[in-house]
C-alpha cells in the first residue's frame, strides 16, 4: 500500500520538476536566440549584397553616362574642328581659283602667244567635232587674232588629218559676251553643239579636274578618303 508523501518531499519534486521546466525553457529559449541570430545574419547579409549591387548598378550606370558624355563632347569638338578646318581649306582654293580667274586676261596680252593659244583651242574642238563645217564664236576684239589662229588651225587639221578639209566661218553674229575672258567657242551640229572653249570655262574644268590634285598638293594625301574626287 502506497503510502502519502510527506510535504518535504512534495516540496523536493515540485522544486525539481521546477527547475526542470526552467532548464527546459532556457535551452529553448537558446534555440530561439540563435535560430533568430543566424536569420538576421541572414537577412543582413542578404540586404547588404542588394544595396551593394544596387551601389555597383548606379556607379556603373553613372560612368557609363560620363564615358558616353565625353565620347559626344570630343566628337562635337571634333566635328567642329574638323568643319573649320574644311572651311578654311575651301576659303584658301576658292581665292586661289578667284586669283587665277583675275588673271585671265594676263593671257591676251602677249598677241602672239594669245593667237597660240586660240589656234590650239579650236583645233581641239575641230577634233572632237570631225565636221567638214564648223563655226567659231569670239569675243569682237579678238577678231583679227582668231582670224589668224582659225587659217593656223585650219591648215594643221588638214595636215593631221591626211588632207581633209574643214570650213571654217568666223560667226560674228553670236560674238562672246563682254565679261568673256578670252578664248573661243567651236559651234558645229548646226548650231546644236557648243564646244566651249573659252578661258572661263577652261577655268571652270580646272577647278573640277584639279580640284584633288590641287588640294593634295596644298594639304597632303587625305588617307581616309577612298575616292580622290
Amino acid at each position: 500500500m502506497a503510502h502519502a508523501m510527506s510535504d518535504d518531499q512534495v516540496a523536493g519534486e515540485l522544486k525539481k520538476m521546477t527547475a526542470f521546466i526552467r532548464q527546459e525553457a532556457l535551452e529553448k529559449a537558446k534555440e530561439i536566440q540563435i535560430k533568430a541570430d543566424e536569420e538576421f545574419a541572414i537577412e543582413k547579409s542578404k540586404l547588404v549584397r542588394q544595396e551593394t549591387s544596387s551601389i555597383d548598378s548606379q556607379y556603373e550606370k553613372k560612368f557609363k553616362q560620363a564615358g558616353m558624355s565625353q565620347q559626344i563632347t570630343r566628337s562635337t569638338l571634333a566635328n567642329k574642328t574638323r568643319i573649320k578646318v574644311l572651311s578654311a581649306r575651301q576659303e584658301l582654293l576658292d581665292e586661289l581659283f578667284d586669283q587665277a580667274r583675275e588673271k585671265l586676261a594676263d593671257h591676251t596680252k602677249d598677241k602672239g602667244e594669245y593667237q597660240t593659244l586660240c589656234q590650239n583651242l579650236i583645233l581641239e574642238g575641230l577634233y572632237a567635232l570631225n565636221e567638214d563645217k564648223v563655226a567659231i564664236r569670239a569675243r569682237k576684239e579678238d577678231y583679227d587674232i582668231v582670224k589668224k589662229a582659225m587659217e593656223g588651225a585650219k591648215e594643221e587639221y588638214k595636215n593631221s588629218m591626211q588632207g581633209r578639209e574643214v570650213q571654217l566661218e568666223l560667226d560674228e553674229k553670236n560674238p562672246q559676251s563682254e565679261g568673256c575672258s578670252g578664248g573661243v567657242s567651236v559651234v558645229g551640229g548646226g548650231g546644236r553643239i557648243d564646244i566651249n572653249n573659252t578661258l572661263d570655262e577652261r577655268l571652270k574644268l580646272l577647278e573640277t579636274e584639279a580640284l584633288p590634285m590641287v588640294r593634295a598638293s596644298l594639304f597632303g594625301k587625305n588617307e581616309n578618303r577612298r575616292f580622290q574626287d
